[in-house]
């Protein structure tokens, strides 16, 4: 279970791209920026199964995710977000969290299209390097 945990923290650099963190949740930025603002947001202890999160972490949740939501909207005006718990390669507990917009958005230079909107999202190939993160995980936090 450790060794799960742990390549999951690695794997999306949770620690490095974290954003927001609560007592029990962390929200951190995604590296492959699926849509404008992407995220991950993850149990803070390792756990496998939605049904094993206690009371306090259920409410911490609903805590997070109204920041979340208020923060990506103020920074990126997106029409909904999408959180996906797929759960099928990385066991432990997580939300993919991905904002979703309509027309295309021009952030730090680059236009960004949500290519799948009213659809699943479609997956994202194209790597973003370390400055581009930076800007994105910079204009969150500055709007927390």
């Amino acid at each position: 279970m450790e060794e799960n945990f742990k390549a999951f923290q690695e794997k999306f650099k949770t620690e490095e791209l974290l954003l927001y963190q609560s007592k029990y949740w962390k929200w951190s930025l995604h590296p492959t920026q699926h849509t404008l603002g992407a995220g991950i947001l993850s149990l803070n202890r390792y756990c496998e199964k939605m049904s094993d999160i206690s009371p306090e972490e259920s409410q911490d949740l609903q805590n997070i995710i109204q920041v979340i939501e208020h923060t990506v909207s103020k920074v990126f005006q997106n029409q909904k977000i999408n959180y996906l718990m797929l759960m099928m390669v990385d066991p432990h507990l997580h939300y993919h969290v991905l904002p979703r917009y309509q027309q295309p958005q021009e952030f730090n230079g680059k236009q960004w299209e949500d290519k799948s909107w009213r659809d699943l999202p479609a997956p994202e190939t194209e790597k973003y390097d370390f400055e581009m993160l930076h800007n994105i995980k910079a204009a969150l936090q500055q709007n927390l």
